[in-house]
């Protein structure tokens, strides 16, 4: 490329001349040029990379737009300034003043001139490309910081809390910001809606398409419930601000978690994976990305998820990722390895740890990762009969609640120590009550025996198997549920602790335990069937035993 051309005056004694006779070695217009480009085919370019010195425009015989360019604006000669081989710029010099012709020693000054200022000109240009690529890293990582703020608003802070289902979810960008996005939206009659998303780019446009979408999302989902017509609605908002060459692709599901029903349309996202008893399905719904055409019609498929059933919606950056032999992990493994039939954690923390084995230590992610799995409850249907029975129970006789409301209501795995989490939940749970501080101890005494019997008695440790809790205030009570699968089992007396007895072998630790809830509570009863075991815990939250 051209330098601009700038008055140039060198002034230097002739060997010979008369003192104070001076040569003027060049002259050029007053007024800047403006800078020529030439382009990298020109041949000019070819010939001044092996001039080796001063070129005069008006004897070059050469067909080069850039050379007319340069004669148009009253360049005569063209002094090539190369550093380590490489043309880095051009002085350009107008006719001398004196109007006469560029002599011998001329040419070789400006050589010398020009075999000067080539490094000095390429030194600026380092440091000004060094300072624009500081410039432009410190913009991107601003602009990071941004998208990672969006971002973070945007993503779930909380799984949804079902009773009955396990929800997981893992999310990890392959840079600080990525296209994926997962969300969960509360519906009308108890429904979920489930959301799993990729925009094409990444960035501050991509966080603000993503950010952009999820409120569409959020605002028109409750309203319009259908897959089928939200994805249609939110397409034809989003075309109109879509930037150019982006659009998203989304699928878009709604749970009812007591019957396990499952709508979905998909607006050209990955196919979820559900893994049942006999197989592992795809739930397929055709539908244009959202944000590249308007009008889009979208397919709205339905499912059931049954008992013991897990979905698993999911991004391409999984199944896209490549090991170092540049084979990729692909669909059909991430679907065969669903057949395991894990537990919703377990079947993410599987695909991690396959993935991590498939790449290697030094594979470098190429694309975000998103993996959201919902698993229902083996034992879903039996939990729901035993909390509608509670609560037809606890209705008056006209049929009409007396003020009854539920505070929480979850499953734990039946792990040991699982027992502290239930004990959390329960008095997180209870808080608004302002139970007294010695009674709230109690409490969380007795629910942490009555869930680590049924994780040890009732359901033999067998993480698959869920504990089912409940708490409820119903009048002047509140009562706090505990169910496990052990109801075939005969359930151990409430035994008076004997240590003498004890250390006797006469009497066993078992049923100590019970000891311990009876006493910690105002009420406990016992209900067993065939299947089902629960221990109810009843604490008066007015009149006898309140405060005491």
């Amino acid at each position: 490329m051209a330098t601009r051309t700038r008055s140039l005056r060198a002034i230097r004694r002739r060997k010979g001349a008369e003192p104070g006779a001076v040569v003027e070695s060049a002259s050029a217009p007053q007024s800047e040029q403006a800078p020529v480009d030439i382009s990298p085919g020109d041949p000019l370019l070819a010939y001044l990379e092996s001039a080796g010195g001063p070129v005069d425009l008006d004897s070059l015989e050469l067909e080069s737009p850039a050379k007319e360019e340069l004669r148009s604006a009253g360049v005569q000669v063209v002094v090539p300034l190369v550093s380590q081989g490489e043309l880095i710029g051009l002085l350009n010099l107008g006719p001398r003043l004196s109007e006469q012709e560029y002599s011998a020693d001329d040419r070789k000054l400006l050589d010398t001139l020009a075999g000067q200022a080539a490094p000095a000109v390429r030194v600026a240009q380092l440091v000004r490309e060094q300072e624009a690529e500081a410039r432009e890293r410190e913009r991107v990582e601003q602009e990071l910081k941004v998208a990672t703020l969006i971002q973070q608003q945007f993503l779930p802070r909380e799984l949804p809390d079902l009773p009955a289902w396990h929800i997981a979810a893992f999310y990890r960008p392959a840079r600080e910001v990525g296209g994926d996005f997962y969300d969960f939206i509360e519906l009308p009659e108890g429904k979920l809606g489930i959301v799993v998303g990729d925009v094409t780019d990444k960035g501050v446009p991509a966080a603000l398409v993503m950010a952009m979408t999820q409120s569409l999302l959020g605002a028109e989902a409750p309203r319009l419930v259908s897959p089928s017509e939200v994805m249609e609605r939110v397409n034809d908002l989003l075309v109109a601000d879509m930037p150019p060459k982006m659009f998203v692709t989304c699928l878009y599901a709604v749970l009812d978690p007591s019957s396990g029903k499952l709508q979905y349309a998909n607006a050209g996202h990955n196919v979820p994976y559900v893994a049942t008893d006999d197989a592992v399905v795809e739930f397929r719904a055709t539908g244009m990305p959202l944000g590249l055409l308007p009008g889009m019609k979208y397919e709205e498929k339905e499912g059931v998820l049954g008992p013991g059933d897990t979905i698993l919606l999911h991004s391409d950056g999984l199944a896209e990722a490549h090991n170092g032999d540049r084979e990729m992990f692909g669909f059909p493994r991430l679907m065969k390895h669903m057949e395991h039939r894990s537990t919703g954690e377990a079947v993410i923390d599987d695909l991690l740890k396959e993935l991590d084995a498939f790449t290697g230590r030094d594979w470098e992610q190429e694309d975000d990762i998103t993996l959201v799995t919902l698993q229902r409850s083996r034992h879903a249907p039996l939990f729901a009969e035993v909390l509608g029975a509670r609560s037809s129970a606890s209705s008056s006789q006209d049929g009409s609640p007396e003020k009854d409301r539920t505070l929480a209501e979850f499953e734990v795995a039946s792990r040991p120590g699982n027992e502290r989490t239930a004990m959390a939940r329960i008095t997180e749970a209870v808080e608004e009550l302002d139970i007294p501080s010695a009674r709230l101890e109690r409490l969380k005494t007795a629910v942490a025996e009555a869930t680590m019997n049924a994780i040890e008695h009732g359901n033999n440790n067998q993480a698959d198997i869920p504990v089912g809790i409940s708490a409820v205030v119903e009048g002047n009570d509140l009562v706090i549920r505990v169910t496990d699968q052990g109801g075939e089992k005969a359930l151990a007396e409430v035994e008076q602790p004997d240590l003498e007895a004890k250390l006797a072998g006469e009497q066993k630790a078992r049923g100590w335990g019970l000891f311990l809830i009876k006493n910690m509570v105002d009420e406990m009863n016992v209900d067993s069937d065939a299947t089902l075991h629960t221990i109810e815990l009843k604490f008066h939250l007015k009149g006898d035993g309140h405060g005491s």
